[in-house]
């Protein structure tokens, strides 16, 4: 038995140090031929690791996501006293969640924003493709307030509005059902909005092909869909930046790829 204090490579015949911990971690347990159980979880853990990675973003988003809720309900407990005298006391409360999901779309997808000079001063349509999660929009409404200081309201479905403590986080972003007056009165108000028309279908039945799936939506969506350059503009992004058919392993090569887009 190898003591604690004794090198892996001493003795007659050195041992590697993988062979050295097996050994150690063999004794330690009691367990007979362990290095077959550890080959066993090497190749389960090999097989199990592209699930792993598919998984792996929308659990960091879910723990975002209640993060932030966190911060707001810490936020709202400190700041009670200055509701009643603060034209928004939810100011602060944006500008410390921008920078939160700023900084997790740069270090983790190197996110990047063109195109701002489009943005009308005043109220504005904002039209976006909606993938498997709203990451892409939560990191444009985070740049847009960091670097611009505005706000956009943004139309989500009615299940958004039953996911547990999420009321909150809805509430301070300007988050809404989407009834069509709710959205004018929002436009009329000098604000931006955004819409995907495509919804929950497009984020459920969208594939690798980036097909927008818009369908037969009605509501205050039908503007954007009856003028039909939205939706051409959005098509015309898609071919003009996203390699057909998407893939998650260059997806995150591209990840690593230090040269800007071109807008």
């Amino acid at each position: 038995m190898i003591g604690g204090n004794e090198s892996c490579t001493a003795g007659p015949i050195p041992m590697s140090y993988l062979t050295c911990l097996t050994y150690i971690l063999g004794e330690w347990t009691g367990v007979e031929h362990i290095e077959d159980y550890l080959s066993y979880a090497v190749y389960l853990l090999w097989v199990l690791f592209p699930l792993a990675v598919v998984l792996l973003l929308p659990g960091v988003l879910v723990i975002l996501f209640y993060t932030s809720i966190l911060l707001l309900h810490i936020y709202k407990r400190k700041n009670e006293l200055k509701e009643a005298y603060s034209h928004d006391v939810w100011d602060g409360a944006r500008q410390m969640l921008a920078t939160l999901w700023d900084g997790h779309g740069r270090i983790w997808h190197g996110y990047e924003l063109h195109g701002t000079e489009n943005i009308p001063e005043g109220p504005g349509l904002i039209v976006f493709y909606h993938g498997a999660t709203p990451a892409d929009y939560v990191y444009f409404m985070a740049r847009l307030l960091i670097q611009w200081k505005r706000t956009c309201h943004v139309v989500a479905d009615h299940f958004v509005f039953r996911l547990p403590g999420f009321k909150i986080l809805l509430d301070v972003h300007g988050v809404m059902h989407g009834p069509r007056e709710e959205c004018v009165n929002a436009l009329k108000k000098g604000c931006l909005l955004a819409i995907a028309p495509g919804g929950v279908r497009e984020a459920l039945f969208s594939d690798e092909m980036y097909t927008i799936i818009w369908g037969d939506r009605k509501g205050f969506a039908q503007v954007a869909i009856d003028a039909k350059v939205t939706k051409a503009a959005v098509q015309a992004l898609i071919e003009k930046h996203q390699k057909i058919p998407g893939n998650i392993f260059r997806a995150l090569m591209e990840r690593f790829q230090t040269q800007k887009k071109e807008d």
